[in-house]
């Protein structure tokens, strides 16, 4: 998702990856609303039963799971660097400030409704929070972005092993009656209470959705603050290599295979073998749970670099698949947000109410239906409007305060 552009100017390879990004969204988001969120990172809490099972959990966490966060995040960073810069030559520094801010307020504002009424997991409203920083970050260098996204995520990585810490103890000591324990197996393991709660929770009306929503609104925003380090981290990531000339188009295809290459070799086989000993390891809340919000994520973040050095390298302007992708990624914000509707339709108990019915394997083939739509609808939408509608309504309004 990116801040909202006219529509002359643009580079068709990135808005080609700006699709495929918000397409790997739908691959991990459609757990959340098919599933009790432990189960989200657990096979083994819910739906999980088969071996089909447990290799979709397999290559969600390899080559799916914040991946295209990742991603998402980074062309945030690109995009909301195009626009100020765009903003400081045109009008100078201070209205590029108040026209970023306005930008950030109104995307904070979608990213509420959206996580009142559908998603638990929005991610708008933290990038809307990370965005804050960006005039800070807007002048430094790309060697200077790339050294504060590994700062952010060293920083990630600390808090969450302090974090994690205890729960981690407990399970290599073989203690399982500690207070941490138990919040570890509530949250990420296979406590039957736990997971019985979540999937009775699951069959709450809209209403009763949106009023407990809005009561635990201050707990949504500690987890927000919690995760800034990490969106952060990519957003300058982004920043970095829009202004390095990645993202821009500007590198030669050796070049980006190489960097994909030397990334995605990296992250692979440790991705893989932190998959193996969770799995080995029978999936212990503690374990579990480090493994796919601490350990993972400098492995994650290689991987979501190397699937943007590969998309810049065979994407080509006028290629079938590069405008396909591209209409999809100028629906960025629309798209992502429909993602929810219908995927709300099909499991919310509002909808069909198949929440807590499917396998894991199932749910990652009701996936395809919102990708199918996005493939199929954006390119009639931009060729008749030019640009989505929450496209339009963000900048609108944001032109109003900006």
């Amino acid at each position: 998702m990116v801040a909202p552009q006219p529509s002359s100017g643009r580079i068709a390879e990135l808005d080609a990856l700006r699709g495929i990004a918000v397409i790997g969204i739908v691959w991990m988001n459609v757990h959340v609303f098919a599933l009790p969120i432990q189960a989200y990172y657990n096979p083994l809490a819910w739906g999980g039963e088969s071996p089909l099972d447990r290799l979709v959990w397999a290559a969600s966490f390899v080559f799916v799971e914040d991946k295209f966060r990742t991603l998402f995040a980074m062309l945030f960073g690109a995009g909301c660097l195009i626009l100020f810069d765009r903003g400081r030559a045109a009008s100078g520094p201070g209205k590029a400030w108040r026209a970023h801010y306005a930008r950030m307020a109104v995307l904070f504002a979608i990213g509420l409704v959206h996580a009142i009424l559908l998603a638990n997991n929005d991610i708008l409203r933290a990038y809307a929070l990370a965005g804050l920083a960006l005039p800070l970050l807007a002048p430094l260098s790309p060697r200077a972005l790339v050294a504060v996204a590994i700062g952010l995520m060293a920083l990630h990585v600390g808090a969450g092993i302090v974090t994690f810490g205890g729960g981690l103890y407990d399970w290599h000591m073989g203690r399982f009656s500690s207070d941490a324990t138990f919040f570890m197996e509530r949250n990420f393991g296979t406590d039957p209470a736990a997971v019985s709660f979540m999937l009775e929770r699951g069959q709450e009306t809209l209403r009763e959705r949106v009023v407990r929503r809005v009561e635990g609104m201050p707990g949504q925003l500690s987890a927000i603050a919690a995760s800034l380090p990490l969106n952060l981290s990519a957003i300058a990531l982004g920043m970095a290599f829009w202004r390095g000339g990645m993202l821009a188009g500007r590198w030669r295809t050796f070049r980006l295979q190489r960097l994909a290459a030397v990334c995605a070799l990296v992250a692979v086989p440790a991705l893989l073998a932190l998959a193996w000993f969770v799995a080995e390891s029978g999936f212990p809340g503690a374990l579990t749970g480090a493994a796919s919000l601490v350990l993972s994520a400098p492995f994650d973040t290689l991987l979501g670099i190397a699937y943007a050095a590969l998309a810049m390298a065979f994407f080509t302007p006028g290629g079938f698949a590069t405008r396909r992708l591209a209409t999809v990624g100028r629906l960025s914000l629309t798209n992502y947000l429909m993602t929810s509707v219908i995927l709300a339709s099909i499991f919310a108990s509002w909808g069909f109410g198949l929440f807590g019915t499917v396998s894991r394997a199932e749910a990652f083939a009701f996936g395809f239906v919102p990708i199918m739509a996005m493939l199929a609808w954006s390119p009639t939408w931009i060729a008749r409007f030019g640009q989505g509608p929450l496209e339009r309504l963000w900048r609108g309004i944001s032109g109003l305060f900006g």
